[in-house]
């Protein structure tokens, strides 16, 4: 059974709900404000300096825990469906997987649609890892990571790489990645009662936004078309109650059918990037720390 701390996603997911269906043509400035209240969802980790930065033209932040390894580095693309979310809506998330990994994270704000729509995102934050590369930061030593249309990119981003010929990154933590855009999964229909937030409409509006003229199936924008060949270690976590669960499973089934190490962690009665209440809710503090097992040995930091 759910903590009762993690309820407090519940709310919030209920409340943004709430204010679309009372104002379903909320201005797109008000939606980007709204959802930036995730983020006040996790505790400050506390001992994290947050260092403004420009990585080739992208305005990011690094989160720098006190003592951490600066030779090691998590590329951090937040999520909110390539149309809102931020380098601060994200800060605290990421500041806490930093701070249990050891090492420094670099949240990326990379452009958002409509205003900027697909190949924008994934070719800005491929620009980015070319930036850290640059930083003579070995790909050994960068691990990918990020929530919903963030796990999006820090998959897209690796595939992106790869098509560069670039090295790719040691390891990639998806954190309920949105992948399928055309909202075809079956857990729509077997998780509609328990999601508190995801619908197909509200899925396939942002794809929309997101992907303009572009196909939906386009393998950098949707892995699930994607070929895994060569793709890195990855670990994604998925809440059991997502209406997106299966966007996970798929893509984990997909890569471990091309030979990849691929883990997928089910975590019960859980919510769309419950991982937002680190340092609140038990299962989210959980979680982080089982990221940072899988990872620091990849990383070369056990």
């Amino acid at each position: 059974m759910a903590s009762s701390q993690a309820s407090a996603i519940d709310y919030l997911f209920d409340s943004f709900v709430a204010s679309l269906a009372a104002n379903p043509q909320m201005p797109l400035e008000d939606l980007r404000d709204m959802l930036e209240k995730c983020g006040d969802l996790a505790r400050d980790p506390g001992e994290v300096d947050y260092l403004e930065v420009v990585a080739d033209g992208t305005p990011c932040l690094w989160a720098v825990p006190k003592g951490a390894r600066e030779d090691r580095v998590l590329l951090a693309l937040h999520g909110g469906g390539c149309v809102t979310g931020s380098r601060f809506s994200h800060r605290k998330l990421f500041g806490h997987v930093a701070k249990a990994v050891g090492c420094r994270a670099l949240i990326v704000d990379y452009v958002r649609a409509p205003e900027q729509q697909h190949p924008s995102q994934v070719n800005e934050c491929v620009k980015v890892y070319q930036w850290l590369l640059g930083q003579n930061i070995k790909p050994a030593h960068i691990a990918t990571i990020g929530d919903s249309a963030g796990g999006n990119l820090c998959t897209t981003v690796v595939l992106g790489a790869r098509d560069k010929k670039l090295p790719l990154p040691a390891a990639v933590m998806p954190l309920s990645p949105w992948y399928d855009m055309e909202a075809t999964a079956p857990s729509f229909k077997t998780n509609a009662k328990v999601d508190r937030l995801i619908s197909p409409e509200m899925s396939l509006n942002m794809s929309q936004l997101f992907l303009g003229a572009a196909s939906p199936r386009d393998p950098l924008a949707n892995p699930l078309f994607a070929d895994f060949t060569g793709f890195p270690p990855t670990y994604i976590q998925v809440g059991g109650f997502e209406a997106i669960l299966d966007d996970s499973l798929r893509v984990a089934e997909r890569a471990k059918a091309a030979g990849v190490e691929c883990q997928c962690e089910v975590f019960p009665e859980m919510q769309h990037v419950f991982q937002f209440m680190a340092g609140r809710a038990p299962e989210a503090d959980g979680a982080i720390q089982k990221l940072a097992a899988w990872v620091k040995p990849k990383l070369g930091l056990a």
